[in-house]
């Protein structure tokens, strides 16, 4: 895929997978327009990068932040969304502001995004959208209350997309990695298997994103696992996959 004269819009460019990304399009010729909540972040890895790149902040929470970013967006060839928050949490630790947030950021938010960019891109019949799902959205996890969801949720989002556009000059593409080495994943106090760096995963989305196929999951002899979870009976499952 040829880069060159591309305009994308990456949403949480600031850290982790987005600004390792960033980094990899913008050296294969992308031009950005990069997106998160802190101006600061945003700038400081504009500043890094060897392409053109505009800092467009914005709070995924709030439609009227998101509107305005898209005011001042212009002309994009793609939209990649990395966005999201992350607290561990088991039904025991029930919390209802956190489990909103993850609903609200992770899943909520790529409407808001999409929003911005759909009327022109059904317009031209033309665009890129890269959706970013997780192997926790496959089945139901322990511990992920609010964030497997809202990861199966941008999953499910996704499929629909390219259910209805795969016969258009939309492409639509969806990537599913697994345990990441970023300020989130550290959060957790379980064993991560197969964990990975942000510049391997974004190795992985940048790969992904250069073919033809829809969905890719990573790291591939992990995502196995959840992926053939779908497919067990329910009382195998939850013994497999359940809390002891």
């Amino acid at each position: 895929m040829n880069y060159a004269a591309k305009r994308y819009w990456l949403i949480g460019a600031s850290e982790g997978l987005g600004r390792a990304l960033a980094h990899k399009m913008s050296a294969a010729g992308a031009e950005l327009i990069l997106s998160a909540r802190s101006e600061k972040r945003l700038q400081s890895l504009a500043d890094a990068l060897p392409g053109p790149a505009e800092v467009l902040p914005l709070d995924l929470a709030d439609s009227a932040s998101v509107a305005a970013a898209g005011a001042q967006l212009g002309h994009v060839d793609g939209l990649v969304f990395l966005a999201g928050v992350y607290w561990p949490m088991p039904a025991q630790n029930w919390n209802g502001a956190q489990a909103l947030a993850m609903a609200d950021i992770n899943f909520t938010g790529a409407f808001r995004v999409l929003d911005q960019v759909m009327e022109a891109f059904l317009a031209r019949d033309a665009g890129h959208i890269v959706l970013t799902g997780s192997l926790s959205g496959f089945c139901g996890l322990p511990g992920a209350i609010g964030y497997g969801p809202s990861k199966a949720g941008i999953m499910a989002l996704a499929q629909s997309l390219r259910a209805d556009l795969h016969r258009t000059g939309i492409k639509v593409q969806l990537a599913n990695p697994g345990f990441i080495k970023t300020r989130l994943t550290d959060k957790n106090t379980f064993p991560m298997p197969f964990i990975i760096s942000p510049e391997q995963a974004a190795d992985h989305m940048l790969r992904h994103m250069e073919t033809t196929r829809f969905q890719y999951s990573f790291p591939r002899l992990f995502s196995w696992v959840f992926r053939g979870g779908r497919f067990l009976p329910e009382r195998l499952y939850f013994k497999i996959f359940g809390k002891s």
